[in-house]
Parts: C-alpha cells; sequence; structure tokens
C-alpha cells in the first residue's frame, strides 16, 4: 500500500473482487469492507442478479460499488473487464479472487468432466485473473493481489480429491508469484480460509443441513465479516514486512 494525499470527496482507488455470490460470502464481505474505506468497488460474479444486490446494498450505504457479471474461466471476459479497468482514472488498488466451490465426490465415481470442471474454477480462473491484473500492478509500480485458498490448500480429505486438485494448485502458484513480484511492489498473498463458513453456501446447503453441520462442530463456523477484516489487513500492510500466507480458522477448531 502507497500512502497519498487523497481528496476525501474522490474514491481511493478501485478494487475488484471476482467470485462474488450472495450477501452473506466472504467476496460480499470484502466488497463491503473496502468499500467502508472510499474504494470504488467492482463486484464481480457469474450471477447478475446476486452481484446487483451486493452493489445495491453498498450504494444504499454510501459506498461505491459497480455490479460486473462474468464467468472467470473465460479469458476474453475477464480480458474485457481488465481492459476497462485500465482506462480508468483511478489506480487499480487490488484485486481478490475468490473463485471455486467446494463440490464433494467419491474418487472412483469422479468423471474426467467433473475434475476438469474444478481444475478450471479453483485454478485455471486464478491463473487468468493474476495474468490480467499483474501487468496493470506492473505499470501503477504498486498493487495487491490475494487470493482465497482453503482447508485443500493444505491437505486432502475424504470426498475433496478434486477441489485439494485445484486449491493446493492455487497455492504453489500464489507463493511463486508473491516470490516473482515483491521486488516489484506487488503484493501477492494467500489466505487458507481453514473451516467452514458462517455464510449462506453453507447455511443453506442440502435444505438447511449445512447449517447444522456447522453448528454441530461446536465451532460455529468463520465469521465473514471477521475474514474481510483480514484481507483489509493484508491489503494495508507496509512494503517492508508484507505476509504472503495467512491461515485462518476458528479459535475453537483443533489443529
Amino acid at each position: 500500500m502507497n500512502q497519498v494525499d487523497q481528496d476525501p470527496t474522490q474514491p481511493t482507488g478501485i478494487v475488484v473482487v471476482i467470485g462474488v455470490g450472495a450477501e452473506q460470502g466472504i467476496g460480499a464481505a470484502v466488497c463491503r469492507r473496502f468499500a467502508h474505506e472510499q474504494f470504488k468497488v467492482y463486484v464481480v460474479g457469474r450471477t447478475l442478479n446476486k452481484v446487483e444486490k451486493v452493489a445495491a446494498t453498498i450504494n444504499g450505504q454510501g459506498g461505491q460499488a459497480i455490479a460486473y457479471a462474468l464467468d472467470a474461466e473465460n479469458e476474453q471476459q475477464l480480458q474485457t473487464l481488465f481492459e476497462h479497468l485500465n482506462d480508468q482514472p483511478e489506480a487499480l488498488a487490488a484485486v481478490i479472487h475468490n473463485v471455486g466451490g467446494n463440490i464433494p465426490s467419491i474418487f472412483l465415481q469422479s468423471s474426467l468432466k467433473f475434475f476438469s470442471q474444478m481444475w478450471r474454477s479453483t485454478f485455471l480462473s486464478a491463473v487468468l485473473v493474476a495474468q490480467r491484473s499483474l501487468p496493470i500492478f506492473q505499470k501503477q509500480r504498486q498493487g495487491t493481489l490475494i487470493f482465497t485458498g482453503a482447508s485443500a490448500s493444505l491437505r486432502g480429505k475424504p470426498f475433496f480429491a478434486a477441489f485439494t486438485m485445484g486449491k493446493s494448485a492455487l497455492r504453489s502458484y500464489a507463493l511463486n508469484l508473491a516470490a516473482l513480484y515483491r521486488p516489484q511492489n506487488i503484493h501477492v498473498a494467500h489466505v487458507v480460509v481453514d473451516g467452514m463458513v458462517d455464510g449462506d453456501r453453507v447455511n443453506k446447503a442440502l435444505w438447511g443441513l449445512g447449517r447444522l453441520a456447522r453448528l454441530t462442530r461446536g465451532t460455529g463456523g468463520l465469521n465473514i465479516e471477521a475474514i474481510a477484516e483480514n484481507y483489509w489487513m493484508l491489503y494495508q500492510q507496509n512494503v517492508d514486512l508484507w505476509t504472503h500466507e495467512l491461515d485462518l480458522r476458528p479459535y475453537q477448531e483443533k489443529f
């Protein structure tokens, strides 16, 4: 992050959050957190009505948010978005990649098509986002790129082989980028969200059984606003001491 004099009536810069779904989710919470700090936030996701709801809430609370629907696995759609961002008068302050759903499957019954879909969602989309955001950061000589990881980034569990494949690859990729681009004043970080998230994706899964599973585990789940606060902390870090990987888990959960 670079400290500069800023007109309080103008946005601090642009923040793009890719992979926004329901209002009670990590992506939406991160959008709200950065909008609170006077950034112009691009709320980007696959489903237009979902990103529009998130953006409308932010705008209704005095923030600046733009809803933008695209498929993060589509190279041309991402290219169009980042060309648009590159033409804006504000600097691109941060890009957050939050794409990839955790879908269980039985390994011997998992089709090649399923593995391919999971790989494209959890890893390929991150590669495409990085390839388009990093040149802008290089041109600016600063920027922050954050990837959302998961427990599967570190270890595999039964029924999650495909998810682990993509998320573990993402972790290696993110940490490699961190080493490559740190000398160029570009902060790359990977966040391991290690546990069930207290959001709509979990709470509404399997007709509410997801919420029951979260509560019976005794951890209560990871609070999405607290997760967003940690993304903001990463952005605020001074270049003298950057965190490249952050492990977030409920305090009650055992290692």
